[in-house]
Parts: C-alpha cells; sequence; structure tokens
C-alpha cells in the first residue's frame, strides 16, 4: 500500500523514487515486522494466557519439558500477522508472487491454527487428525504447484538449477508439480518437527529467509542476475520484501520465545513458515541450495524418518528420542546448548547456501 503511496508522491518530488527501491523496502518491511513483533508480544501473551491457550505436554517427551506445560501457544499467529502486515505495506501488490506466498502462508497457517483450537481449546490431545491435515495441505500445495506452472511466463521458472554450474538446467515439465509440492508440503512439516524446543525453530527460519530474500533479489535483477549466471525471473525480486517481513517477525518473536519461552510457535506457525520457505525456494528456483540452507530442518526430519523406519523393521531405535533435538536432550545436553549449536549449524549451512552465487 505504501509502495503506491510513494510512487504517486514521485510524481510530485523525486525524492519518494527511493522508495521504490526493492533493498530499502526489505529493510523497512523487515523492521516494520520486527517492531510490530515486539509491541504486539507482551499484549498477545496476555490475552492467551487470559484464555487459557496453554500449551499441552506429551508424556513420552523428555521430562524435563513437563514444566513447560501451560505455556502460552499459538505465538505463530503474531508472526503471520507481523510478516503479512509488513508485506502489504511494502511491496508491490501488483507483483503475482507477493500474493501467492501470502495466501500459501495464511492456507497453512490456517490448518495449523485448526490443529492449535482442537488441541487447547476443544481438548482434543490429537488435534486435526493426520489424514485431515496431510489432505488440507496437499490440496493447498498441489493448487500453488499447478498456479504456479500454468502462469510460468519464461523457460527458466520451471527448469532445476544445479548450483556450481552455470549453465546446467534441467527442465522439469510437469515433474515442476511434484517438486513444488514436495518443497511446500515437506518443508511446512519440517519447521513443524523442528519445533520442539525454545528458539529451535524460528532463528534457523531467520537465517534461511534473510538468504532467500538474497536469492530473490538477485533473480529478480536482470543484471545482477546475469553477472553471477543466475536464471533472470521478472517479478521475483519482490520476494525479499516478504523475506525482510518475515526475518523480522521471527527476531521479534525470539524475544519472547527465547529460552525459557514466554510463548510458543504453535502449529500455525510453524506449518505457515515452512510452506512459506519452501515456496520461495521453488519461486527462486533455488531448491537444491534451499534443502542444503534448511538442512536442520531436514536433519530433523530424517531422523524421525529413520527412527521409525528402524523401528518397525528392526524393532530398535537409533535415537533414544526422535526428532534428534530430544536425543541430545537425553544425553545430558542442557537444552540453551542443543539451541545454540543448531543455530550455529544452521548459520555454517546458510553460508554454504550463499556461497553458491559466486561459486559456479
Amino acid at each position: 500500500m505504501l509502495f503506491w503511496v510513494f510512487q504517486q508522491l514521485s510524481e510530485v518530488d523525486s525524492f519518494f523514487n527511493v522508495f521504490g527501491y526493492i533493498t530499502l523496502r526489505t529493510i523497512l518491511a523487515a523492521l516494520t515486522a520486527l517492531l510490530l513483533s515486539l509491541l504486539l508480544g507482551p499484549w498477545f501473551i496476555r490475552r492467551l494466557v487470559r484464555q487459557q491457550m496453554g500449551q499441552p505436554i506429551r508424556k513420552l517427551g523428555p521430562e524435563s519439558h513437563f514444566s513447560k506445560a501451560g505455556t502460552p501457544t499459538m505465538g505463530g499467529a503474531l508472526i503471520l500477522f507481523s510478516i503479512v502486515l509488513a508485506t502489504l505495506l511494502w511491496a508491490d501488490l501488483g507483483n503475482r508472487y507477493v500474493w501467492v506466498v501470502i495466501l500459501v502462508t495464511l492456507a497453512f497457517g490456517l490448518i495449523g491454527w485448526i490443529d492449535d483450537y482442537r488441541k487447547l481449546v476443544l481438548q482434543d490431545s490429537a488435534g486435526l487428525p493426520a489424514r485431515w491435515k496431510y489432505l488440507g495441505q496437499s490440496v493447498a500445495g498441489l493448487l500453488v504447484a499447478g498456479f504456479l506452472y500454468a502462469t510460468a511466463d519464461v523457460p527458466a521458472a520451471t527448469e532445476l538449477i544445479v548450483p556450481f554450474f552455470k549453465d546446467v538446467a534441467i527442465p522439469l515439465g510437469v515433474f515442476y508439480i511434484a517438486t513444488t509440492y514436495f518443497m511446500v508440503v515437506g518443508f511446512s512439516n519440517a519447521v513443524n518437527l523442528t519445533d520442539g524446543l525454545d528458539g529451535l525453530a524460528i532463528m534457523p527460519s531467520v537465517f534461511v529467509a534473510a538468504a532467500l530474500g538474497i536469492f530473490a533479489y538477485v533473480a529478480g535483477h536482470a543484471v545482477f542476475s546475469g553477472y553471477l549466471g543466475l536464471p533472470f525471473l521478472p517479478g521475483a525480486g519482490e520476494l525479499a520484501i516478504f523475506c525482510g517481513g518475515l526475518a523480522g517477525a521471527g527476531l521479534g518473536f525470539l524475544w519472547f520465545n527465547t529460552y525459557p519461552a514466554q510463548i510458543f510457535m504453535g502449529d500455525i506457525g510453524a506449518l505457515a513458515v515452512g510452506a512459506a520457505l519452501g515456496l520461495i525456494a521453488v519461486i527462486v528456483r533455488q531448491e537444491l541450495v534451499f534443502i542444503v540452507m534448511a538442512g536442520v530442518f531436514v536433519m530433523e526430519t530424517v531422523s524421525v524418518i529413520l527412527q521409525v523406519a528402524s523401528f518397525k523393521l528392526t524393532g530398535k531405535r537409533i535415537f533414544r528420542m526422535a526428532p534428534v533435538h530430544h536425543h541430545f536432550e537425553l544425553k545430558g545436553w542442557p537444552e540453551p546448548r542443543v539451541i545454540v549449536r543448531f543455530w550455529i549449524i544452521s548459520v555454517i549451512l546458510v553460508l554454504a547456501g550463499l556461497a553458491t552465487l559466486k561459486i559456479r
């Protein structure tokens, strides 16, 4: 909205042309989302406490988590509100990619809200049954995949870009739909699995969002994309504003979610943030790099798959408990140590992903 306002004002005074730069608007979106999270956070927490939206703790989880019972959850609603409002204020709302990402984020947030609502308000410990949750995610994932495939305006929009090689791009054809579905639904659930310790999921999400913002800016810039050997994707640069909003909202939420947490993200936040990150990675054609940068989420998901498969096939467990962050807790690592070390791993992986911008 403000982008349009400043466009009109630029006809009166050329100073307002500065707001046409994606870099400035990304910074402003990040600051807007950060301030919204910080300012609304205390009020939001008090409201959740009054409505007794306390997190139930699984009896099968680590005993150290039992003291967290009753901590307000559904904090992801604060994240989503901050992201969406910041994006609406600073992004070009005539850009289809912006609307696609906003709508998918809200769709997955709605699925997470239903799950949280059933657990907290209806006192249904199972929440939304897995088959219905997966059905909702699948419908949303397939719809956005089909839309992006049908509206692709350049060949590069549906090609798989291989890191380190300038001229290696694999046309996916209709397999693009399957790839998009996997990235959106898969990483939605991956972030949800990671969201088990205070701040464990949100900080890697901030790191990855910031990196994706750089990739989006480069992909949408004809000169920079040509210089770095990346495909030029008209309009993709506006997603940097959404990424800035996600990073800012995530940092603001971390203020209250850091150990010991005053509020939890809940499925409403984890499912939405994961879907948004996966979708942006698809749009900017960096799926393979994203899998590396989001390695913490991948590691957590693979640990669950291996644990389940091993127990069903051999009756033995690979880890003391899955996801793998619980394994380290049961080995005696204090929760803050697990969290910070996973953050460090995330920073390393994100930097490795950013290095592919130049190494090709």
